[in-house]
């Protein structure tokens, strides 16, 4: 006689493995009952942390929330998420302040300047509640460089209000950032398609 497993033996035992896996699944969810808005710092050497931080924006957007964004570093140019997100007219509070990043502005004095006002917006978005998610990007940057007084932003951060959500983004994340997220997800380079000399594309990086 055969001691092969029947195709439906198989069925049956995928069905009921399933079954148990689901109610672990759903008892894992109804067990967490908090509500707030949470500090998301997205990190890492790899690609896709602000485009990862956009995905979420779009998402919010969906739902009608009103979102912030911000931007230290990043200069003025053209990029189709701006013009994408712009399309949502009032819903969206986009603020592109930096001026570039560090190797091209060469003036420290500038950096700061342009990183301080970026703060101050920040902090008018975080006061306005009608704002539900807002994403400081390239934030990390401008703290690594100490741009900005560490103690005033991890301050500013943990007391924001109860039901706004944030995101940060940007390389080398300062653990004390780190230490009051909620989330933390870092971005790691296993490759890149610029090491073998394909340059920056529309669409795919800006």
């Amino acid at each position: 006689m055969s001691t092969e497993p029947t195709p439906d033996s198989e069925a049956e035992r995928h069905k009921a493995k399933m079954a148990k896996r689901k109610a672990m699944q759903d008892s894992e969810v109804a067990s967490k009952q908090i509500e707030k808005g949470v500090l998301l710092v997205h990190t890492g050497p790899g690609k896709g942390k602000s485009t990862a931080a956009f995905g979420l924006v779009l998402r919010a957007l969906g739902h009608g929330w009103r979102v912030g964004v911000v931007q230290f570093i990043k200069g003025a140019w053209k990029t189709g998420e701006r013009d994408a997100l712009e399309r949502f007219g009032d819903q969206i509070s986009w603020h592109t302040m930096g001026e570039g990043f560090t190797w091209e502005t060469q003036d420290k004095t500038r950096d700061i300047a342009a990183a301080s006002r970026a703060w101050t917006k920040a902090k008018d978005l975080m006061a306005d509640p009608s704002i539900r998610l807002l994403i400081l990007d390239e934030l990390n940057i401008a703290l690594r460089y100490d741009y900005l007084p560490i103690d005033d932003v991890i301050e500013t951060l943990r007391n924001r209000r109860n039901d706004l959500h944030i995101v940060v983004t940007g390389r080398n994340a300062k653990p004390e950032l780190i230490a009051i997220a909620d989330g933390v997800t870092e971005m790691a380079a296993v490759k890149h398609h610029f090491s073998a000399g394909v340059k920056a594309q529309e669409g795919i990086e800006f």
